[in-house]
């Protein structure tokens, strides 16, 4: 994914953290990783996961996105501790390495954001995190409230401890969980205090039609005019979803250089709807993909919502539209791009950190593989249990479909314990 889309057979040479070399030759290094049969591509990038919601798969089927948060997922999120958000993160971060996800945009909840940032360093994951942020709104329960001044408060503590950590792998960002939970207050608030901090923006928008009427209700704006008449609109704010767009907003979306993350799994189960990527595309509005919750998907598969990218605008737009080269792009040079990462991820360049992908083709499902497209593979056959080796930094974090980082067994048991005393908590049967 270099500017030339080079595709070679050769070796790339890893020293400590980056990519110190890649040719033909073979150079001498500690250990050599055998490749042959197999694809060596740049880290996957996902630009809206929500981890505390990992452990909530399952739990809010077929339901459309108000009712989806007001029934289910408010409740449930409500009924966290330090534990169960722990836990949480590590099952979802265990599913993203396995993946091939090297790097994240997550939204966490109201409270223990804590736990999750944990987390997040012990799996060795690239992330930009923050804690959801809502002072407002008749239908959060009391177990998600919290007042204007904590919400600004708590996230600054947090961004103090947390960004720049591991060396800057890990980053903070400002996350306001959408409009409808959040007060003018707190919304310009974090627009100033993301210009102090250079820091990131990332919330919801325009992903749902009766969201948008409410919205357009209380500020008399629709969704992304209002965001940007708040002073949001900035080439550091990441907004999940945008499917209900005019044209006013694709204009802000383009002339800010918002960037938009799109989540085509989720947008479908949820019947949202689909938004108009191929258009942003043709504006030159920044595009990135990511998976959203477990519980709207129901997985963090960035190989299905890369097939599901391409494959939902061909029936709209013609065959030829969204072709496989510029949505693998947007997985990866276009996720870094939207992190602020491009001169540092996303690609497999000289200098650039070693965020890689080893990606087996011997699966009956990926054949026959002579003179097929890698991008076309990649894109439309293969899957993420054809993963191999995911590496961050130069570290391997999983090799062979087992995790370095996170034991799996461990929390695949935790999880389906605590999940129970979560729906207690919660008051659902």
């Amino acid at each position: 994914m270099d500017q030339h889309d080079t595709i070679l057979e050769g070796n790339v040479l890893v020293e400590d953290d980056r990519i110190a070399c890649v040719g033909l030759d073979q150079p001498e290094a500690d250990r050599v990783i055998e490749g042959r049969g197999m694809l060596l591509i740049p880290g996957l990038v996902q630009t809206h996961v929500h981890l505390p919601q990992a452990i909530l798969r399952g739990q809010a089927d077929d339901l459309e996105l108000l009712a989806w948060l007001k029934e289910r997922i408010w409740p449930l999120e409500g009924a966290h501790d330090e534990e169960t958000v722990y836990y949480s993160a590590l099952l979802g971060l265990g599913e993203l390495l396995m993946g091939g996800t090297t790097a994240i945009v997550d939204m966490e909840t109201v409270y223990h954001t804590e736990s999750a940032f944990e987390a997040i360093k012990e799996s060795g994951i690239r992330a930009i995190c923050g804690k959801a942020m809502m002072d407002e709104g008749a239908d959060v329960p009391a177990t998600l409230q919290e007042s204007t001044e904590h919400s600004l408060n708590r996230s600054v503590d947090l961004l103090e401890k947390w960004h720049g950590h591991e060396n800057g792998r890990i980053s903070y960002a400002f996350t306001p969980r959408f409009v409808l939970s959040c007060s003018e207050t707190l919304l310009r608030e974090v627009a100033l205090l993301s210009s102090k901090y250079k820091v990131h923006i990332h919330t919801h928008a325009s992903e749902n039609r009766s969201e948008i009427e409410l919205v357009e209700k209380i500020t008399k704006m629709r969704n992304i005019l209002y965001l940007d008449h708040l002073g949001l609109a900035s080439p550091q704010l990441i907004l999940a979803h945008c499917i209900w767009v005019d044209e006013a907003e694709l204009n802000v979306l383009q002339e800010k250089k918002v960037k938009v993350a799109h989540c085509p799994g989720s947008n479908v189960k949820l019947a949202s709807g689909i938004a108009p990527i191929p258009l942003m595309l043709k504006r030159g509005i920044a595009v990135s993909i990511g998976s959203d919750g477990a519980p709207c998907n129901n997985n963090l598969d960035l190989f299905q919502e890369m097939r599901l990218a391409a494959l939902i605008q061909k029936p709209l737009h013609g065959p030829t539209v969204m072709t496989a080269r510029e949505v693998f792009r947007m997985a990866t040079l276009g996720g870094a791009a939207a992190m602020g990462l491009e001169k540092e991820i996303g690609s497999i360049e000289v200098g650039k950190k070693a965020d890689l992908l080893l990606v087996a083709l011997d699966g009956l499902h990926a054949n026959p593989v002579s003179s097929v497209d890698p991008y076309s593979l990649l894109v439309y056959s293969l899957r993420s249990s054809d993963v191999q080796l995911t590496m961050v930094d130069g570290r391997i974090l999983m090799e062979g479909r087992n995790l370095h980082t996170i034991e799996a067994e461990r929390v695949i048991k935790r999880c389906n314990r605590l999940i129970k005393k979560m729906r207690e908590r919660a008051g659902i049967a």
